[in-house]
């Protein structure tokens, strides 16, 4: 990983504490301070450990879980936004274009679309295609 033991052990923490509470108002600086470190030595450890900043992994989870939500519930675009921890539609908006290549109201018609072309197929076909690969 090229930390650190103890600093590698406060990075995951702190990865698991994003994963957690994504949605709440998090930034840099108090991350950083959850791992006993200085905000530029916490940025610098997080993207030599994840392979991005903290600020990015923390988006790219708030994103996701924006995915799911507008696929599966029935919150409305601003609920989502809100329930993931974006405080503006229109960041949101923004940074879900950007993440995802399509609104957040785009990919929701675009995930009824597909659900209803998958309940046209017989259940059994669904799974098979879903199943995760094999390895080799």
């Amino acid at each position: 990983m090229g930390t650190s033991a103890p600093l590698a052990r406060h990075l995951l923490r702190v990865r698991d504490h994003i994963d957690r509470s994504y949605a709440d108002p998090l930034d840099v600086p108090a991350l950083a301070r959850r791992a006993h470190v200085s905000r530029a030595h916490f940025t610098r450890s997080f993207v030599a450990a994840f392979g991005v900043t903290p600020h990015r992994y923390l988006l790219t989870r708030r994103l996701e879980r924006a995915k799911a939500l507008l696929r599966d519930g029935d919150l409305t675009v601003t609920e989502v936004c809100l329930a993931v921890g974006f405080t503006s539609l229109g960041s949101f908006s923004t940074q879900f274009r950007r993440f995802v290549g399509e609104s957040p109201s785009g990919y929701r018609a675009g995930a009824v679309a597909r659900r209803a072309e998958l309940a046209r197929l017989p259940a059994c076909l669904v799974r098979a295609w879903s199943r995760p690969a094999q390895p080799v």
